[in-house]
């Protein structure tokens, strides 16, 4: 809350002080639990399950409050599971990956069926520059934009660029908080941005594990908490 929620209000009064009328959102797919997919823009995202999704709810609101009294124009941007290069350590493929070549049992919550619509770094990146237009006030979607893909499919897909086979802990039950599957409607961000994603799950995987193998010599003393 006090980074999504506080945050973003200081920075929407800071804009307003000084006169600063265009603002990109990072939000989150998270918003869309219970929805039916694809996910599309317009759907009602009132009842986030996770105090993570509530406090993006709760910055995306506040934008929009500053756009409407003080004509700031804003975008927010819905990111569908960012993965690659230098990904965050708290995040499925950097410990499925760490955990797959070190022989540590992978950590698996539910039975690994759950699914995520997996958006490559870069993409993310260049839709968030082209979504600095102006456009007014806009919420789009960043993501694949393919069929969600399982847990158990990209833990096979390591295991081969990996040439190492994944042992696996007791699973843990499925969390309350998290969503079965996501899926993006992205023809918004194809309209609005001329953006769709051009790197493929399999393509961001090799590059994944290539900079992961190339930076082992550091990576291994990061600890994953479970």
């Amino acid at each position: 809350m006090t980074t999504n929620a506080m945050g973003t209000l200081n920075i929407l009064d800071m804009m307003h002080k000084h006169k600063v009328n265009k603002i990109v959102l990072a939000s989150t797919s998270s918003l869309y639990a219970g929805q039916a997919m694809p996910f599309i823009e317009t759907l009602p995202v009132n009842t986030p399950i996770s105090p993570y999704a509530a406090s993006k709810k709760a910055a995306e609101v506040m934008t929009y409050s500053y756009h409407y009294l003080y004509g700031i124009d804003a975008t927010i941007v819905r990111y569908f599971t960012v993965y690659g290069p230098a990904g965050r350590p708290d995040m499925s493929i950097f410990r499925f990956i760490k955990w797959i070549d070190e022989g540590i049992p992978i950590e698996l919550f539910g039975d690994g069926s759950q699914a995520r619509d997996f958006t490559y770094v870069d993409d993310i990146a260049k839709g968030t520059i082209k979504a600095m237009k102006p456009l007014g006030f806009e919420i789009i979607n960043l993501g694949g934009g393919n069929n969600p893909i399982s847990m158990n499919t990209v833990i096979s897909k390591l295991e081969i660029l990996l040439n190492k086979k994944a042992k696996y802990a007791t699973n843990k039950p499925f969390h309350i908080a998290d969503i079965k599957e996501t899926w993006a409607d992205i023809e918004k961000a194809h309209k609005l941005l001329n953006w769709q994603p051009s790197i493929s799950l399999d393509q961001g995987l090799e590059k994944s594990v290539a900079w992961y193998l190339e930076n082992k010599s550091w990576l291994k003393d990061i600890k994953l908490d479970v």
